[in-house]
């Protein structure tokens, strides 16, 4: 069977029959970073279409119907459109650091994909503090969206990069709990170690109760921390115009909006991994012969498809709610999700030292 990790090994084999052992790491090092630039292109023009079609289905309408067949060209013709358009710098903006802003929220999105197991043995890098390393480079992103909203020189853009950083170190907390909430059931920062701990069975339903809390809270906390409806109060348009990309246009702009959905991806993946397996089958216990079977299905397929389920449920949501105001915001961050998390922490792991979960 083809599978990723199948041509890994190919591929490793291949470089190494030719070419000296350092010429070997950096020819796979070249390999990653074009892999990871269109990953990036691919799921920009993925996700642009899902949203449209997420959001006719709610509508009950159409959607993009006219560029290309089914209208699935639509995303690379606004793509096209955005590459062609005129680049503006406002003449009193800090112009170093209005350029540098884009890139300063694109890199920590690919920083983030090395401990990302995306199949069975196929990752960039599994070190032994993957979550860890996830969190706190995600952290990093707030840094570009207050740094492009200040050098723009635009209240409206200022305003909303103020909203956006008090909202993402808000919900940072409360989905910190709810990761180490799994970490406890686990006893390990690692990756591939939280993804092996679910062979016989993911976490949301091992778990419990706490589990399930976790998990909600979770989706939470990343709808608001990726500044997705109706937690869009940095870019609400009826009041900031675009908020702190107003004054962004062309790649620049872009640069927002393809950062924007890598992050749901990311947040997706990792909630799909810590949640749902990652690329593990759905096991149940001893269940060997219905375990087998599930085995059939290829690893990459298991992760993909967990990880598009939840990115439909944050669009859902986008269509669903209402957008709250600013201080209905941070009130269900610090008045109700904070204090539910250290609970739900607590008694997960109380199920941890005494085994309570199955």
């Amino acid at each position: 069977m083809i599978s990723f990790e199948n041509i890994v090994k190919w591929i490793q084999a291949f470089l190494s029959a030719h070419l000296p052992h350092i010429w070997v790491l950096a020819v796979e090092a070249v390999i990653i970073i074009i892999a990871a630039i269109a990953l990036f292109a691919i799921l920009g023009l993925v996700l642009v279409i899902m949203e449209r079609r997420v959001a006719a289905f709610m509508q009950i309408r159409f959607g993009p119907n006219r560029v290309g067949p089914w209208g699935l060209l639509q995303s690379t013709a606004d793509t096209i459109k955005l590459i062609m358009k005129e680049s503006i710098v406002p003449d009193n903006s800090d112009k170093f650091l209005f350029n540098l802003a884009p890139f300063m929220v694109m890199i920590p999105a690919m920083l983030i994909l090395a401990p990302i197991n995306f199949a069975k043995h196929f990752f960039i890098w599994d070190l032994n503090i993957g979550i860890l390393f996830v969190s706190s480079i995600s952290s990093i992103s707030v840094i570009g969206i207050l740094m492009g909203g200040w050098a723009s020189s635009n209240k409206y853009s200022l305003h909303g990069a103020m909203r956006s950083g008090a909202q993402i170190v808000s919900y940072e907390l409360s989905g910190g709990l709810s990761i180490l909430t799994i970490i406890v059931l686990c006893g390990s920062l690692k990756v591939s170690d939280i993804i092996t701990a679910q062979e016989t069975g993911w976490w949301i339903f091992r778990g419990h109760i706490p589990a399930i809390i976790a998990f909600v809270i979770y989706m939470i906390a990343v709808t608001a921390e990726t500044n997705r409806a109706p937690f869009d109060l940095a870019e609400a348009e009826s009041e900031l115009t675009a908020g702190f990309h107003t004054e962004y246009s062309g790649m620049r702009f872009a640069l927002f909006f393809l950062a924007e959905y890598i992050n749901i991806f990311i947040v997706c993946a990792v909630g799909a991994t810590l949640f749902f397996g990652g690329w593990m089958p759905f096991h149940i216990g001893t269940w060997h012969a219905f375990n087998h079977i599930m085995d059939f299905i290829p690893s990459s397929i298991w992760f993909f498809g967990k990880t598009f389920f939840l990115i439909f449920l944050i669009m859902w949501f986008r269509w669903t709610f209402p957008r709250l105001r600013i201080d209905q915001l941070l009130n269900l961050e610090w008045k109700y999700l904070m204090p539910i998390s250290m609970v739900n922490l607590l008694v997960m792991t109380v199920c941890a030292i005494y085994h309570l979960h199955f």
